[in-house]
């Protein structure tokens, strides 16, 4: 093989495979601001009918994601911490954070149900 053809062949690889890095942290990215958007209704359940989604994207620090969203005419908050994959580690508004047990019961009861798919902000 010629060189010229290794040095084409080496970038077509590495090209390759940082696309598929691309690919993989999108989903990534994706799967994680889902995750914290559903977590939404069961943590501001007063908000109920009322609470409009504004804006749900990753947050200020890695492995965040931040939900903006609206309860009547009021501004809120609230942000999840995940680990090096799509593991959610903690949740925070801008009033408390969720304990441990708490985080628990919602990551075991509630956001892997139909319940959280269906209830999830961006549906609405």
């Amino acid at each position: 093989m010629r060189p010229a053809h290794r040095g084409l062949l080496a970038a077509a690889i590495a090209a390759g495979f940082l696309g598929g890095l691309a690919t993989c942290d999108d989903n990534r990215r994706r799967e994680r601001v889902a995750t914290c958007r559903r977590a939404l209704p069961a943590v501001a359940p007063e908000a109920g009918i009322r609470l409009r989604l504004l804006r749900a994207a990753p947050g200020a620090t890695p492995d965040t994601v931040r939900v903006d969203y609206l309860d009547g005419n009021r501004q809120h908050w609230l942000t999840c911490r995940f680990d090096g994959g799509s593991t959610l580690l903690a949740l925070a508004t801008e009033n408390s954070t969720l304990s441990g047990p708490a985080l628990y019961m919602l990551k075991r009861f509630y956001l892997d149900t139909p319940d959280a798919t269906a209830a999830d902000p961006a549906g609405h």
